[in-house]
């Protein structure tokens, strides 16, 4: 009696796990529809996707003062009455890199509307940066940070990093990593037409 009950356990244990792998490889297939479905789908869902989404936060602006590539000390604070957004990034860093073009189409087209970016470099020599600055036709304002004092007051050693300031000098949006434009005109844009 004893070997019939083993052997019933054994079946019993068997059709148990085969249930378990049977639903595993059901939902594996699911999984597997959804994502071609969404591979499918329009392009500007797919950058969507493929960006990093901000972070909302409430927090006053640290007050920082570096170097521009002119060689003139800027703040934080002389960009009061604007929307700035801090990029923290570095020539070396495929990410950042990635983002400028990005970052310069919008900046350029958010400029007239009291929107500013400050493309804060981590720590690189100058000639590097103006190099790289000129290379890739950034015209937004770049300062040189070469202790690392943005990354510090922002509390973030991430590259590349964003932090968005209202106009009233009040962090609200933050990121690490690369975004797209649709993401910027999506949660960058509403804080630009806000009063």
């Amino acid at each position: 009696m004893p070997k019939k009950n083993n052997r019933y356990r054994k079946n019993k244990t068997n059709n148990g796990l085969m249930f378990i792998l049977g639903i595993g490889l059901v939902l594996i297939g699911l999984a597997s529809l959804l994502i071609l479905q969404g591979a499918k789908t329009g392009q500007a869902s797919q950058s969507i996707s493929n960006s990093v989404i901000p972070v909302a936060v409430n927090y006053p602006a640290p007050e920082l003062s570096l170097q521009n590539v002119d060689g003139k000390s800027e703040a934080l604070i002389d960009y009061r009455d604007q929307v700035v957004l801090v990029n923290n990034w570095a020539t070396w860093c495929p990410p950042c890199k990635a983002e400028i073009p990005t970052l310069q189409a919008y900046y350029e087209t958010h400029t007239m509307d009291g929107f500013v970016i400050i493309g804060i470099d981590a720590g690189e020599p100058q000639s590097e940066v103006l190099k790289f600055v000129q290379e890739h036709n950034m015209t937004y304002p770049v300062w040189f940070d070469l202790k690392n004092t943005a990354m510090n007051a922002f509390k973030n050693q991430s590259l590349p990093s964003s932090f968005v300031i209202d106009r009233k000098g009040i962090v609200r949006l933050a990121w690490v990593g690369e975004i797209s434009g649709e993401v910027l005109e999506k949660y960058v844009t509403p804080l630009i037409t806000e009063n």
